[in-house]
């Protein structure tokens, strides 16, 4: 059994296990990671070896973190090479395992982009669409709460109206996202579930993130992961992110970077304090929220081309298209579920 972990923000750990009647005979542990002394990688393939392969992560952990005790390492630590075993045991596939397809759309109303969300993770669960990088583009402006948030709770609805903002809930978790279009990048990943095999569920967003976040760093932004779901730099928060595992082996993971928001607007419309506001790279709601742009220099068109270009030289990207038929399925999707009422205040 074979499993790779590229560490977010760190090295490559592979872990080669030799397995018979459902125990691990032998481990080898290697990668691109620094490590002093040399004996201590004896002791990690040593402590990993005889051991049930329904060992949780958690004493894998346990075992790694004993075999480390005044050892040095750079690049990772005991629980990458908890996920790298688990990995290897449950099959996961790699970056490069997949032909990845980049969908680039025109703008599209609100209710239909969360339709569309639904609908292209559906066909990349059956095998219809491959899995799929899609950077959005917003027609008009809007408030997108998480699936289990309150409107009322979230939204003045009233300030809503005044600056015609249109408010949809979306499929995933998480909180409000305030996007006006122009000033707002979002994508998605439509992945296999099986390319996040073996990471737990907090760990799954550092991993799909990294490509951005390395995007990021070569633009000059000196972007960090932050758990659970935030991009973030020391000038304040640059994104978040949603996941959203669905029937068919697939996940949903879409994120919203704020490139240049009128944080006055957008306090009117949700309802946040200022330590949320702070949280969001502002202390006042005179100016704007403007990591990306303040941080590059660059165009918001330039800034999408960039990352896609990262994301293509690291896994490769087939142009592909929204076509017809699928965007017919999403339109009556939105008609029918993202913009009806029972939906929207499923949660008053």
């Amino acid at each position: 059994m074979h499993g790779e972990f590229k560490v977010p923000g760190g090295k490559l750990v592979v872990a080669d296990l030799v397995v018979h009647d459902h125990v691990i005979e032998k481990a080898t542990i290697s990668g691109d990671f620094f490590l002093e002394p040399d004996d201590a990688l004896t002791r990690i393939n040593e402590a990993l070896s005889g051991i049930p392969l329904n060992t949780p992560a958690a004493e894998l952990s346990a075992r790694a973190r004993t075999a480390l005790e005044g050892a040095v390492s750079l690049g990772f630590d005991a629980d990458a090479v908890a996920v790298a075993v688990r990995r290897a045991v449950t099959g996961a596939t790699g970056w490069t395992d997949h032909q990845w397809h980049l969908l680039r759309g025109e703008p599209y109303e609100p209710a239909l982009q969360m339709a569309l969300e639904e609908v292209i993770a559906d066909q990349v669960g059956t095998g219809e669409r491959p899995p799929t990088l899609r950077v959005w583009e917003w027609a008009s402006n809007a408030v997108i709460i998480g699936s289990f948030q309150s409107v009322r709770n979230e939204v003045d609805l009233e300030a809503a109206r005044r600056h015609d903002v249109t408010v949809v809930r979306r499929i995933s978790g998480g909180g409000a996202m305030f996007v006006e279009p122009g000033n707002t990048i979002t994508y998605s990943l439509y992945v296999p579930e099986s390319l996040v095999s073996g990471l737990s569920f907090v760990d799954s967003y550092a991993f799909l993130d990294d490509w951005v976040v390395g995007a990021l760093n070569d633009l000059g932004v000196a972007a960090t992961y932050q758990p659970i779901n935030d991009i973030t730099s020391p000038v304040g928060k640059i994104a978040g992110a949603a996941q959203k595992r669905l029937a068919g082996g697939v996940v949903l993971h879409h994120v919203t970077m704020a490139y240049d928001i009128d944080a006055a607007k957008m306090l009117d419309v949700l309802r946040i304090g200022r330590e949320k506001l702070s949280d969001k790279g502002t202390k006042s709601a005179n100016k704007r929220v403007d990591p990306l742009r303040s941080q590059t220099g660059l165009d918001r068109a330039d800034v999408i081309s960039r990352m896609v270009a990262t994301f293509r030289t690291r896994y490769g990207l087939a142009d592909g298209e929204l076509d017809g038929a699928t965007l017919a399925r999403a339109r009556q999707l939105a008609e029918t579920k993202f913009t009806s009422d029972d939906w929207l205040y499923r949660v008053p």
